[in-house]
């Protein structure tokens, strides 16, 4: 019973807070009886689909996740809006379709070379113009012009990196060099050289909460972990001497970032402000096989696919909010979601209005409400890359076509006659198999809708 009272109390807040919005974007006002809550946006890089100890993982060590779990809300359908790392952020933070704010694909992480557009509208400056104070931490790989960096882009702190992927250690980016080092703060480069970077950005993340905890905050904790180079410390490396490479790679870079994530939610806790906090923890897409990550070590499970395709294990990504006292604690989901409906969700929750602009994610307030209801979305589409023959995938229902796949996790073999692939992910998740010319009438139905979106996006 007072659980039950406990969390009437909290739903009674959230619809408070929700009630408190203006025109345009809602400004705090000095007699606003309730504060809105914070928010920690994690999101790590490269992780597998079911990579943590919740989602069933047996070899992997990852209290801080599970526990987030035990806390919260876990999605077992929970979709990025990409499967690669730009574009993926891009959906996320602006609540569209990738192609739709300008980032298809990944954007170059070589310095002067804009990234998505300054139009777009962000959750951080959503976040912003609703009162709150406004943190990036860790990767932001969008855009590398002053105003196309964090701080551009409404974050009023940053400290990071603005490519794809850094030494953990010299902080110098990964691919090419040596000449590109790649650690700034608040647009200025600075140097902290052979320190470690998962202990730099979790430090940064409890010196944000530390500094901010008197007023709403917005902290974007974009881990670039488990990303190569799989740099995971040295009690990490004795824990894991036993299984296999490369999954004994990626679990220890996988448990160094887990144990820095406990780092900071405990710190949360400490503060008294884990009941005033959203956290929501969420992978950019599906785990490598590149040869930079030994060609894997992460795992999508029973499905097909990883980091670059639009194959279940290249889109479908662990994902969990937790508010304690407010939001339900240790329930699932199943419902149809995505990274591109957290910017209306949280302006729903956090009271504020959304931006004024063609948003492609919906608020699943609802679905956090009851594990009945229905997912916002009957379609979503996928669009990665450009030129001729990019990737897509329409969903409708249970329907999923997919256009010129690639299957970067090989578990399966794909002719010219797959062009088109047709499944129904109710009757085969592992897509097995392309029944495309079986169901000619679903086929012709999905490839009208797939050429709506695309007509959708030259209208914008």
């Amino acid at each position: 019973m007072a659980e039950r009272l406990k969390r009437m109390t909290g739903l009674l807040v959230l619809g408070a807070v929700c009630m408190m919005t203006g025109a345009a974007y809602a400004q705090p006002r000095e007699s606003t009886p309730v504060r809105r809550p914070n928010v920690i946006l994690i999101y790590t890089d490269d992780q597998g689909t079911v990579d943590a100890g919740c989602y069933g993982s047996d070899d992997l060590i990852t209290p801080a996740i599970d526990g987030l779990a035990e806390r919260g809300i876990r999605f077992t359908q929970m979709y990025a809006p990409s499967a690669i790392c730009s574009a993926s952020r891009a959906g996320t933070l602006t609540g569209r379709f990738p192609a739709r704010a300008g980032v298809p694909g990944n954007v170059s992480s070589a310095k002067g070379h804009a990234g998505m557009p300054t139009s777009e509208v962000t959750i951080a400056e959503m976040m912003r113009d609703g009162g709150y104070v406004t943190g990036h931490v860790g990767k932001w790989h969008l855009g590398y012009t002053p105003e196309t960096m964090p701080n551009g882009q409404g974050f009023a702190s940053s400290f990071g990196h603005m490519g794809g992927c850094i030494d953990n250690y010299s902080h110098f980016f990964y691919w090419a060099g040596p000449n590109r080092h790649d650690l700034w703060r608040d647009g200025t480069e600075i140097w902290r050289d052979g320190e470690f970077f998962p202990d730099l950005i979790a430090a940064e993340c409890i010196d944000f909460i530390e500094k901010n905890r008197q007023r709403p905050f917005f902290l974007y904790w974009a881990i670039n972990v488990p990303h190569y180079p799989l740099q995971g410390t040295e009690k990490w490396r004795q824990r894991y001497r036993n299984l296999e490479a490369p999954r004994r790679m990626y679990g220890e870079f996988v448990s160094t970032m887990d144990e820095r994530i406990g780092q900071v939610l405990d710190r949360l806790e400490e503060l008294d402000l884990d009941e005033r906090t959203i956290v929501i923890f969420q992978s950019d897409h599906g785990h490598s096989t590149e040869e930079r990550t030994f060609g894997g070590g992460g795992s999508a499970g029973p499905y097909r696919g990883a980091k670059g395709c639009l194959f279940e294990g290249g889109i479908r990504v662990p994902s969990i909010i937790s508010w304690p006292g407010t939001l339900a604690e240790g329930e699932v989901r199943h419902q149809m979601v995505t990274g591109c409906d957290w910017l209306p969700t949280l302006a729903e929750l956090c009271g504020l209005q959304t931006p004024k602009v063609h948003l492609d994610g919906k608020s699943i307030r609802g679905v956090l409400e009851s594990a009945d209801a229905a997912s916002p979305h009957e379609t979503f589409y996928w669009l990665l890359g450009g030129g001729k023959n990019p990737q897509w995938v329409v969903r409708d229902g249970d329907w999923k076509l997919l256009g010129n796949p690639q299957d970067r996790s090989n578990k399966g073999k794909l002719t010219a006659d797959d062009r088109l692939f047709l499944v129904n992910l109710a009757e085969d998740p592992a897509e097995s198999r392309n029944v495309a010319g079986e169901h000619p009438e679903v086929l012709e139905r999905l490839v009208k809708l797939r050429e709506e979106y695309v007509e959708s996006l030259r209208e914008e």
